[in-house]
C-alpha cells in the first residue's frame, strides 16, 4: 500500500510540483491550501507525513502542529521561508519532526520524508524498565501504566537512551542517531527534545528525573524504579 502525504501549501505551483514529484516517487497525496481545514481533515483522514507550509491563509502551521499534536503523532515536516533559529525551534518545540527551508528542490524535500520514515522504522521490539515501557510501533509509551505521547524524534531519543541506562551520550552523539542524513542540526534543537520529553514524562513521574543533564557533556537516562 502506498503512503499518503498531505501537502497543505498556499502556493498553488509549487503545490502541484511536490504533488507530481512525489507521486512519481510512488506516494499518494492530498493537497490543502487554507489552514482553516486542516486539523477537521486530519482527524477524518489518516495519512503517513503532513507537508505543512508555516505561513497559511487562515491558521499558521505552528498553530496548526500544535493542534494536530493534541491527537496524532503523524510526522511533520515544517516548510518555512523565515531562516531565524528561534522559529525552526519552535517548530520543533511545538512536536514537529523536522523542517525545510525554502526555497527548496523537491528531491531535497523527498530526502527528508524518506529520513523521517527511516526513524519511524523499527522491528517493533519493546524496551521495558519497572517503570517504562516503549514500545516502537506507533511510538508508544507507557509509564506507570499511563500514556505519554511522543513525537516520532522524542520517541527515538528517549529509545537510544533508555536502551543503555547511566551511558551518557553526547549532544553529537545523538544527533547522529537521530538524524542520520548527516544534516547539521544545532545543539540547542537536542536539548529543545529534551525540555519537551522531560516535560511529558514529568506529568506521569512528578518529581523523578528520569532524564539528567551532564554538565558539559550531554544527558543519561537512569532507570526508574516501581
Amino acid at each position: 500500500m502506498k503512503q499518503k502525504i498531505l501537502i497543505v501549501e498556499d502556493e498553488s505551483k509549487l503545490a502541484r510540483l511536490m504533488s507530481d514529484y512525489l507521486e512519481q516517487a510512488d506516494f499518494e497525496t492530498e493537497w490543502l491550501d487554507n489552514g482553516l481545514e486542516v486539523v477537521d481533515w486530519v482527524r477524518r483522514h489518516p495519512v503517513d507525513f503532513i507537508l505543512l507550509d508555516l505561513m497559511l491563509p487562515g491558521k499558521d502551521g505552528i498553530e496548526i502542529c500544535k493542534e494536530i499534536r493534541q491527537f496524532s503523532q503523524v510526522p511533520i515536516i515544517m516548510v518555512t521561508a523565515r531562516i531565524e533559529e528561534v522559529d525552526r525551534l519552535l517548530g520543533l518545540e511545538l512536536g514537529a519532526d523536522d523542517y525545510v527551508c525554502k526555497p527548496y528542490s523537491p528531491r531535497e524535500v523527498l530526502a527528508r520524508i524518506k529520513a523521517v520514515g527511516r526513524r519511524c522504522s523499527g522491528n517493533h521490539r519493546v524496551i521495558r524498565d519497572p517503570a517504562i515501557a516503549l514500545y516502537d510501533e506507533g511510538y508508544g509509551v507507557a509509564v506507570k501504566g499511563e500514556k505519554v505521547n511522543l513525537t516520532q524524534v522524542e520517541f527515538q531519543l528517549f529509545k537510544i537512551m533508555l536502551a543503555q541506562p547511566d551511558k551518557v551520550f553526547t549532544r553529537e552523539q545523538l544527533m547522529t542517531q537521530v538524524y542520520d542524513d548527516h544534516r547539521i542540526v544545532s545543539a540547542r534543537t537536542i536539548d529543545c527534545h529534551i525540555k519537551k520529553i522531560r516535560k511529558k514524562l514529568a506529568v506521569a513521574l512528578p518529581g523523578a528525573e528520569v532524564i539528567q543533564a551532564v554538565y558539559g557533556v550531554g544527558y543519561k537516562v537512569e532507570s526508574c524504579r516501581a
